[in-house]
């Protein structure tokens, strides 16, 4: 099916990043994180630096000078930016972005980073509960000895990266393809460390879904413990002991932490899990449902899924609805697309020298990306369609378009309910 895009009202006459990004969180962002700026009356005060690189995320293959040109007329028009005041130099702003630095973007992007799918999303909601998925991803940065030390390669020997990489584990919401939270690391820091710190910040009326590479006893405990439902899909080399089997062709099974050596000790875990008791207490054993299927045009070979779950109860929740939420995961996937196919562009390199500048950057391209997504979903849900029906390019084109003369970043906030998610300032 072909992509549509819907150049709503709403999209174009607002701006394209109509009160995502309000001037009041990007200032409570630098008051919090003590970026004052150098001298009064200077033409980069730091809200102006953490407008521009977000800018520079939006306009990523246009030059500092470029970039400032084009967006200095959207700044003035809501008292931004002084029209007697000539656009800054590349070496100007790099210093105007380090004296802003690291925090400040991280800050804008959890303040604004909320939930955007309502009861209309199409593919956001199960059982009444907001289907989040966490996948991660790795950026190339520029090859400085400054980035090798805090990033390092992927690899060693012929095998080696050409750049130093960060890694970027993120949570996000199925359907709108938003950005929820995030983890930037070292390439070297595994998928499954950087996702442990993720694992807090998730809300008791969610659905998480994950791939198999982050499954262990250690983190499914972990996410189970703040409330939320989860559907993973099960490693292939994890025993699944079938303790009960359900009408619809679904089982219950238990999952035991391998630290767990004695035979007594699991024997009598199975055998309280066949006799329905309830294992919610236990430390070393957590009961789940599995849900296995195959998708023959997906899987020629016949590879058959296991999902685990801990929505238990089949009259609940049918198989082929955890089944349809489990490929509702792949969204995430189609977020990381946009971001490094289409936002960056394929095979960029981040403009940063710095690890400081390194990670400003990435949260500025985390915020512009949730800007660009948020605006897409409330386009689709005023159409009538799927957010997967709005085409990211085509609305990044508009985006672009509109960022130099209506307004980027306008000042009003979206009107829209927020729910804060744990932060870590």
């Amino acid at each position: 099916m072909t992509d549509v895009v819907v150049a709503t009202p709403d999209m174009v006459s607002l701006g394209v990043l109509a009160g995502v990004v309000d001037r009041a969180r990007v200032e409570d962002a630098v008051m919090v994180c003590g970026a004052r700026a150098q001298r009064s009356g200077g033409k980069l005060p730091p809200h102006v630096v953490a407008y521009l690189t977000m800018a520079l995320c939006l306009f990523g293959g246009d030059s500092y000078e470029e970039v400032a040109v084009k967006v200095t007329g959207a700044l003035t028009r809501w008292g931004c930016w002084d029209a007697g005041w000539s656009p800054p130099t590349a070496s100007g702003i790099t210093q105007a972005r380090k004296r802003l630095g690291p925090k400040v973007l991280e800050r804008v992007f959890e303040s604004v980073a909320a939930p955007v799918a309502t009861p209309a999303t199409r593919g956001a909601w199960l059982a009444g509960r907001r289907l989040v998925a966490i996948d991660g991803f790795d950026v190339d940065v520029a090859d400085t000895e400054s980035n090798v030390a805090e990033f390092g390669y992927h690899g060693s020997g012929d095998n080696r990266s050409t750049y130093p990489k960060a890694r970027v584990v993120a949570l996000s919401e199925c359907g709108t393809h938003v950005f929820l939270a995030a983890e930037v690391t070292a390439i070297t820091v595994g998928e499954r460390a950087a996702a442990a710190r993720l694992y807090p910040r998730l809300l008791g009326d969610e659905i998480l879904c994950a791939d198999r590479g982050f499954y262990s006893f250690d983190a499914w405990a972990a996410a189970k413990a703040g409330g939320a439902e989860l559907v993973w899909r099960a490693p292939t080399n994890l025993r699944l002991p079938v303790v009960r089997v359900h009408a619809d062709g679904t089982y219950v099974s238990v999952l035991i932490d391998p630290a767990v050596q004695s035979k007594r000790r699991r024997a009598a875990i199975l055998a309280a899990a066949a006799a329905g008791e309830d294992l919610d207490e236990a430390e070393d054993a957590h009961l789940v449902r599995v849900v296995e299927y195959d998708v023959p045009d997906r899987n020629p070979d016949g590879e058959l899924i296991v999902l685990l779950t801990t929505l238990t109860d089949p009259a609940a929740v049918r198989a082929d609805q955890i089944a349809g939420a489990y490929h509702e995961r792949w969204e995430h996937e189609t977020a990381n697309d946009q971001l490094k196919t289409h936002l960056r562009g394929p095979g960029a390199v981040l403009r940063s020298k710095s690890p400081e500048l390194v990670h400003q950057e990435i949260w500025a391209w985390l915020t512009v990306h949730y800007a660009i997504a948020a605006v897409m979903a409330r386009a689709a849900e005023a159409a009538d369609l799927d957010p997967d029906r709005i085409s990211f390019i085509h609305a990044l084109n508009i985006i672009r378009r509109t960022a130099t003369g209506t307004a980027a970043f306008p000042p009003s906030p979206l009107d829209r309910p927020r729910r804060d998610r744990l932060g870590r300032h």
